[in-house]
């Protein structure tokens, strides 16, 4: 009984280090995206589709994880999983160029959608019920442990040996996992006719969000009326479209689009999408604005972008114990009001912004984070049936994620449209003409101070002003799509869900 008892906690740990390495994954690749852009010489543009291509993998991966987990055992996709980060881990570390690194980033969202999935339906068949609660909230405290701690050991790589070590340190860590996890965890699976894969379902969602997501990004590039752009938005206009009335006819759906008649779980899944947009926008551009226009190393960032993830990781139990209390409204309103606030704070941020201001800025987003993310989902869900809670946590997700993938896109295109746009007014105000270089000197930022230095002739000095100006003007206006994305969940909220009776 003794052996019982310290195997299923052994496993616990096992499984739990690989939740923590899946969302540790989430955050410590942000702290390199600087050192990343320099090393590859890569785009803005390209930039963004290192964290898009996993979020892609994941707003598709996640509910056909946890079904081909229930069909061919949870314990064996778990491992199998874990194989696939770990390599795809190694593909990332190895990569000499963009593509590849895209590639092996896309397979790290299929992996940790698994690593996110199948550890908490694994716990069932370790625990018994009179400690499956104390268990999940072990494995949940992991998960948040590897988000907060994420930006710190990304910047502390990243300064210290290099940014491919953020990615060589998954393999050791996941080869621990497995060896814990191997003989304490025992298969578990559930066979049965409802478990049905929705895989034209699958197959149309995996290629009309890529092709939406690309016409997006690339459309200031390659020109709105261009043939490549017009195929693609054809495509994903057409694959959404046979998506909505493939849903609507099949037993198993991804996305069960009746529940959208449910004024409450279409607010809390607002709510939740607009978290999910703002956190992807706000952590791609906030390394890119500490490192190139405050002058921050890869250390100073990762420990800049710690009072948001510690506040998450530090709230969440407290914000559950509220909702439990006084219902989901007034702390989601709460959680939302401090993205919007947080979000014209940075907004307004510029050369000169004191760090004290900084990261105060980043403690609202986390307070705002923790305060919606739980209750968002407890407000969708709480709205709906029992026999509905599974369905509803999966469309919850895949939306969560697909929110995440569509801010970064339409985030970046705000990012690159205003920022050449600025700099082509700087250039006229000094009478000299734009040229087709400013969309390098705009998408390139690593190398921009010496692209515009040598096509221009100006002085260094005019030269870094000119780049501080046009890279702000373009921070600050996709910042400014949180704020209207949290303003108006705000309001939803408000309007929309009434505050039951303290209990």
């Amino acid at each position: 009984m003794p052996n019982l008892e310290k195997s299923k906690w052994l496993g616990l740990i096992g499984i739990s280090i690989a939740g923590f390495l899946g969302c540790l994954d989430l955050t410590i690749v942000n702290t390199a995206l600087p050192a990343i852009q320099s090393d590859l010489k890569i785009s803005v543009i390209q930039l963004q589709w290192i964290m898009t291509s996993l979020l892609l993998a994941l707003t598709a991966f996640m509910v056909i994880s946890g079904k081909l987990a229930d069909i061919f055992g949870r314990k064996l996709c778990l491992f199998l999983g874990m194989i696939l980060f770990a390599l795809a881990s190694l593909g990332v570390g190895f990569c000499s160029g963009i593509n590849l690194l895209i590639f092996f980033r896309f397979l790290q969202g299929i992996a940790i959608a698994v690593l996110y999935t199948a550890p908490i339906a694994l716990i069932p068949n370790l625990f018994p019920e009179h400690q499956r609660g104390r268990a999940t909230g072990l494995l949940i405290s992991a998960n948040g442990l590897g988000l907060a701690l994420g930006p710190v050991i990304g910047g502390f790589i990243v300064s210290t040996i290099g940014w491919r070590w953020i990615f060589f340190i998954n393999p050791p860590i996941i080869l621990i996992s497995l060896l814990l996890s191997w003989s304490n965890v025992t298969e578990s699976k559930h066979p049965s006719s409802t478990q049905k894969i929705d895989w034209l379902g699958f197959i149309l969602i995996i290629i009309s969000i890529p092709c939406l997501i690309l016409a997006l990004v690339q459309g200031a590039m390659w020109g709105w009326l261009s043939d490549k752009i017009i195929i693609l938005l054809l495509i994903a206009i057409i694959g959404l479209v046979l998506f909505y009335f493939v849903e609507n006819k099949i037993s198993a759906p991804i996305i069960e689009f009746h529940l959208f008649a449910n004024r409450i779980f279409l607010i809390g899944l607002a709510a939740n999408f607009s978290l999910a947009l703002s956190y992807a926008i706000d952590f791609f551009l906030i390394p890119l604005y500490l490192h190139f226009i405050k002058g921050l190393s890869g250390y100073q960032i990762g420990f800049s972008l710690l009072p948001a993830t510690f506040m998450v990781a530090a709230l969440s139990s407290i914000t559950g114990k509220i909702v439990d209390k006084r219902g989901p409204k007034a702390i989601l309103s709460f959680g939302l009001l401090m993205f919007f606030i947080s979000a014209l704070l940075q907004s307004q941020f510029g050369v000169n912004t004191p760090l004290y201001l900084i990261l105060f800025a980043y403690l609202l987003f986390g307070i705002g984070w923790a305060c919606i993310l739980g209750p968002s989902i407890v407000a969708a869900l709480s709205s709906l049936p029992q026999e509905s809670a599974g369905v509803g946590m999966g469309t919850l997700g895949t939306l969560h994620n697909l929110g995440g993938a569509i801010g970064l896109a339409v985030g970046t295109l705000i990012y690159n449209i205003l920022s050449k746009n600025n700099l082509q007014d700087l250039l006229n105000q000094r009478s000299i003409h734009a040229k087709a270089w400013t969309k390098e000197a705009t998408a390139n930022i690593d190398n921009a101070i010496q692209i515009i230095k040598n096509n221009t002739g100006l002085k260094l000095e005019e030269v870094t002003a000119i780049f501080q100006h046009y890279f702000l003007k373009g921070y600050q206006g996709a910042i400014l799509l949180i704020a209207i994305a949290s303003l108006a969940a705000f309001i939803a909220v408000i309007v929309g869900i009434k505050a039951p009776k303290a209990r």
